[in-house]
């Protein structure tokens, strides 16, 4: 069901931006955490195109399950 598939990019999206938040608000970055943060900026850039890709074929009559991941950087630094 798409709804459902919705929901599970969104908390999806939810879990990243958590372990984003609690990187960041770690005294120290290691080499390790910089390069995970920059990891998960690009899958939750990647996650939100999915959602606009699901959500402009809902609009036009499309199916929303042929949307399909773009490469990182097709969507790299897209504004949310």
């Amino acid at each position: 069901m798409a709804d459902d598939d919705d929901k599970d990019i969104r908390s999806r999206i939810e879990a990243l931006v958590e372990e984003e938040h609690r990187l960041r608000d770690s005294a120290e970055h290691t080499d390790e955490q910089r390069a995970r943060l920059t990891q998960i900026e690009h899958d939750r850039d990647q996650l939100w195109d999915l959602l606009r890709q699901r959500d402009a074929k809902r609009q036009y009559g499309e199916n929303p399950d042929e949307a399909s991941p773009r490469p990182e950087p097709q969507v790299e630094n897209y504004l949310q």
